[in-house]
């Protein structure tokens, strides 16, 4: 976190660096113009009063009438009643009618619009506690003081009229409603007199055990008149199987026994049949008597049938049975008199049975009777309860209405200030603020704008090359002192001139590294380019083909910049013939190539022909390049840059490795990668990059410091250059 923090002021202190004179730029008029606006601002007071909130009003409390309206509650979770008054005190009706009385006008003679008046109001909680804090900020202090007060009284009028008149439609409410629930109390005990009376109800749980005991005492005697009518069967049939009858005979042969017409019939009978068996014993069967008699005898039977069929009806009774000894007598009047008992139980039982029916089925719907009456029950207690609750709450807002019911106070109005908000100087530190944070802005902004490379961080992380070197820029003048005069080194060529100057050791790191990545493999043939021109690339190469020579390598440096040749320019010599004389063989190498100093040869480009990619993408420039390996150990190519041409990618083909030059400040992040991604594609061996023209205060740190002394004549320069480190 620390490492972060130091990374992010590291970034805006070099963008300070660089940016200073647009930040001073900004600060300038900014500051002017701001302490401009203050001297001509009239001084501002600001008022303030105080208003305390009480969850519930102290006389409701006190009395117990009326104690929710007005109550301070908060509707939803996260709302805040004192923030809710706040904005009530904030809106636009209660601000009208404060401007209308204290008759604020504008500069335009009207009544001050809502808005310019809310601009000068602040309300805010105090916090942790049920205060609110109104405050008005005015050039007059008086009219600031009144402002609070006015704006307090209105809000405390507004607040005691609304809460009356909540208490004044809670009453026109409630005497709305209060008929009403007593007709439905009236209504419901109707419904339930009704439902009693109907159903003959008095109580249903008394009724249900009634019920109950009633069933268990008929069930009991209907068991023991079942097991009489059992008994009274068994001994029915033991005597109807003894007298070879069943009962109804028994019961028609006792009511024929009984019959005197019948028995005169059955005892004439007798006599004739007797007499008929007295002449039958005197005369023969065809004799006078017998044959009168015998007629007698089945006129007398024929009418004794007749007779029995009228008392029997559809009962076939034999006339013989009709004459019985007095045992069969007794028998059959026994026998009667126990079916007389039997019908007579067997009717008790259906009476007993019947009853019994009826009572299980009025217990079966009392449950459903007690339901309907519970319903109807709890129907009229609660049309009670809420009749007596509205008649109640009738009472209370009546006297609610009487009542103060605000539930908030002044406790602190506003006093006239003395003193203005805010001092001149604090007024100019705001300001001052205010510039620096314009001027920041600036900078960061042009900052943004800016896509350029800037430090060498930058170029690693956006190429993700091989840091090859780091060339500190050398672009200003160096001074050396002799006889006390300045004398300025304009040469590019500082390595050759300058041999003991921290930017030739920067060359000769350059150089050892160089040697470190070709350790496998020597390196013959360099080409070396950048992304866009201006970034030095050409200067590069002739530096270090001066710190390669110093090492006692025979090294050629060739101007393939056919497009914009500039090494004739750092060399001081004539460009009439070079490379592209000799690739169309107008002349020979050894005129073209010329001796610069020791073990360095410098082919120049020549002159420019019209179409230098197809010259230099030519056999005969391989050929000319493998004649010229043969001859030196190192060859050095200067490229044009890869934005106007694409030679640098031709001739990589027959060389061992490109070297890109980037500079902070002059090539972007769209080129740098570009220009990656074009060596790349064309399947280039991409040595690394060198940083080319560095600033070191531009750098965001740096590891370590090129101190160096060197003699220019009898004079010693000593120079610090800050260098980043190489990985």
């Amino acid at each position: 976190m620390e490492y972060q923090s130091s990374s992010v002021y590291n970034k805006l202190w070099l963008i300070s660096k660089r940016r200073w004179l647009h930040g001073t730029l900004t600060f300038i008029p900014v500051f002017v113009l701001l302490v401009l606006a203050i001297s001509l601002q009239k001084p501002v007071y600001i008022a303030q009063g105080k208003i305390r909130f009480q969850r519930t009003n102290t006389t409701s409390s006190f009395t117990g009438v009326g104690t929710e309206l007005g109550k301070l509650e908060p509707l939803g979770e996260k709302s805040n009643p004192l923030k809710t008054e706040a904005e009530v005190l904030n809106s636009t009706p209660i601000i009208q009618k404060t401007v209308a009385k204290l008759n604020l006008q504008s500069k335009s003679s009207v009544l001050l619009k809502p808005k310019l008046f809310l601009k000068q109001l602040s309300i805010k909680n105090i916090s942790g506690t049920d205060i609110l804090e109104v405050a008005y900020k005015d050039t007059n202090p008086i009219m600031a003081a009144k402002a609070v007060n006015m704006l307090m009284e209105v809000y405390l009028e507004q607040n005691i009229a609304a809460q009356r008149a909540e208490a004044v439609a809670a009453r026109k409410f409630l005497e709305e409603q209060v008929p009403k629930a007593e007709l439905v109390v009236r209504q419901t005990e109707v419904s339930l007199r009704q439902f009693l009376e109907r159903n003959n109800v008095a109580s249903i749980p008394e009724e249900g055990t009634q019920s109950v005991a009633m069933i268990t005492d008929l069930q009991k005697q209907i068991n023991a008149d079942e097991s009489k009518l059992a008994d009274l069967n068994s001994q029915s049939q033991e005597l109807q199987k003894q007298l070879g009858m069943s009962s109804k005979q028994a019961l028609v042969i006792a009511s024929l026994s009984q019959a005197a017409g019948i028995q005169d019939l059955l005892k004439e009978l007798q006599q004739q049949e007797s007499l008929l068996a007295a002449k039958r014993t005197m005369f023969q069967n065809a004799h006078p008597d017998v044959n009168n008699l015998e007629n007698k005898v089945a006129a007398l039977k024929n009418l004794l049938n007749q007779r029995i069929r009228q008392v029997a009806g559809s009962e076939q009774i034999q006339s013989s049975n009709l004459q019985m000894g007095t045992i069969q007598q007794q028998m059959i009047g026994q026998l009667v008199q126990l079916e007389s008992t039997r019908l007579g139980l067997t009717s008790q039982l259906g009476a007993l049975s019947n009853l019994q029916n009826t009572a299980k089925k009025r217990l079966n719907i009392l449950p459903k009777l007690g339901q309907e009456q519970r319903t109807l029950e709890r129907k009229l207690q609660a049309a009670q309860s809420a009749y007596s609750l509205l008649a109640q709450k009738l009472q209370e807002v009546r006297l609610a209405e009487n009542q103060n019911l605000g539930n908030a106070h002044i406790i602190a109005a506003s006093d006239i200030p003395s003193d203005p908000a805010t001092s001149t100087q604090t007024s100019y530190v705001a300001a001052a603020l205010i510039a620096i944070m314009a001027s920041m802005a600036t900078m960061y902004f042009i900052e943004l704008k800016d896509k350029s490379v800037k430090t060498i961080d930058e170029a690693k992380r956006i190429l993700n090359l091989t840091l090859l070197g780091v060339i500190p820029s050398f672009s200003k003048s160096k001074k050396s002192l002799r006889s006390h005069e300045d004398v300025e080194h304009n040469s590019k060529l500082i390595v050759r001139d300058t041999p003991r100057s921290p930017i030739s050791e920067a060359f000769r790191m350059l150089r050892a590294n160089l040697k470190f990545i070709s350790a496998d493999k020597e390196l013959k043939v360099i080409v070396v380019t950048s992304s866009v021109a201006k970034e030095g690339k050409s200067t590069v190469c002739a530096n270090l083909a001066v710190s390669m020579a110093q090492m006692e390598h025979k090294v050629l440096l060739v101007d393939a910049d056919l497009h914009f040749p500039v090494q004739h320019q750092i060399w001081e010599l004539h460009n009439d013939i070079g490379l592209s004389n000799t690739i169309v063989g107008q002349a020979k190498l050894k005129t073209a190539i010329k001796r610069v100093m020791p073990n360095l040869d410098v082919l120049t480009s020549g002159v420019m022909p019209p179409s230098p990619a197809a010259l230099l993408d030519s056999k005969r420039m391989a050929a000319l390049i493998e004649t010229l390996a043969a001859n030196y150990d190192l060859i050095i190519i200067d490229t044009p840059a890869l934005n106007i041409a694409a030679d640098a990618a031709s001739i990589g083909q027959i060389a061992d490795g490109v070297l890109l030059v980037v500079r902070p400040g002059v090539v972007d992040s769209v080129s740098a990668i570009f220009a990656k991604e074009l060596l790349e594609k064309s399947g280039q061996n991409v040595l690394g990059q060198v940083v080319n023209g560095v600033i070191p205060n531009n750098e965001p740190h740096s590891y370590y410091y090129f101190a160096d002394e060197y003699h220019t004549g009898d004079t010693m320069i000593k120079e610090n250059v800050k260098i980043q480190e190489l990985p």
